[in-house]
């Protein structure tokens, strides 16, 4: 079995030949000590998961031969994630436990009280990738710049719920609310301090939005992520029983 899995950017064919950057050079033949004939696992996000080799390996240039696929490109993710920005901690650990639980897209939107000034969409693709080579997952979320939520909100597609952690304690329990709600959909985490009062008031949003309360607890802005995106997954998502399911 295949201890090195990598995501590459480079389309997938067998037989073809393929070279790493410096960077991912240096993981598989300085980090790993991979050594010519060692396999390994690739995927792109577009042509599903191969099987390769390393032809050669070397911390400056590492050369990787691709042999059969393994399995065939999934459809993308109906889930994605709306969340806060927050700190770069939190952020990072957001990202991580989302690519994880299988979300399709990550939007950062700043709110009326996000406490981080900028976010750092470069270093989430990066933790991403990462948590997808790890994972299993044959394709990486994708990672949009943050907005101001009035934004995205204003410009948000008809048909998509958006399902909102709601912190304030009035919402219904999650399993009931979430009855009925059908992807495609997004699931919106606000900042640390809260939504503001009125910022998800106006009726055109009210229309869209379904609040869903995630218990008696106050949780961190990373822990209510997750725990939200895990409940929509197992009610609407790919954790259903009459979905395929695959553990690593």
């Amino acid at each position: 079995m295949a201890r090195i899995r990598l995501f590459v950017e480079a389309p997938l064919v067998s037989g073809a030949s393929l070279q790493l950057d410096a960077a991912r050079s240096h993981y598989v033949a300085g980090v790993m000590r991979a050594r010519p004939g060692e396999p390994v696992l690739l995927f792109n996000g577009r042509d599903g998961e191969f099987a390769g080799s390393v032809a050669r390996a070397e911390r400056r240039g590492v050369t990787l031969a691709v042999g059969k696929a393994t399995r065939g490109q999934p459809p993308p993710s109906p889930v994605s994630l709306v969340m806060a920005a927050v700190k770069r901690d939190a952020l990072d650990m957001i990202a991580r436990a989302a690519t994880e639980l299988g979300v399709g897209a990550m939007r950062p939107v700043f709110t009326a009280r996000t406490n981080a000034a900028r976010v750092g969409t470069t270093r989430l693709r990066s933790i991403a990738i990462e948590a997808a080579e790890q994972c299993g997952r044959c394709d990486v979320p994708d990672i949009f710049e943050p907005v101001p939520l009035a934004e995205l909100l204003a410009a948000w597609p008809a048909g998509q719920a958006l399902v909102m952690a709601d912190e304030r304690g009035a919402a219904p329990a999650a399993l009931s609310a979430l009855e009925g709600v059908v992807p495609p959909l997004a699931v919106l985490v606000g900042p640390e301090g809260g939504f503001a009062p009125g910022e998800l008031d106006a009726p055109a949003v009210r229309a869209f939005v379904t609040p869903i309360s995630l218990g008696p607890r106050v949780l961190r802005a990373e822990t209510a992520a997750i725990a939200a995106i895990a409940l929509v997954q197992a009610r609407c998502g790919d954790w259903r029983s009459d979905r395929p399911a695959r553990s690593s």
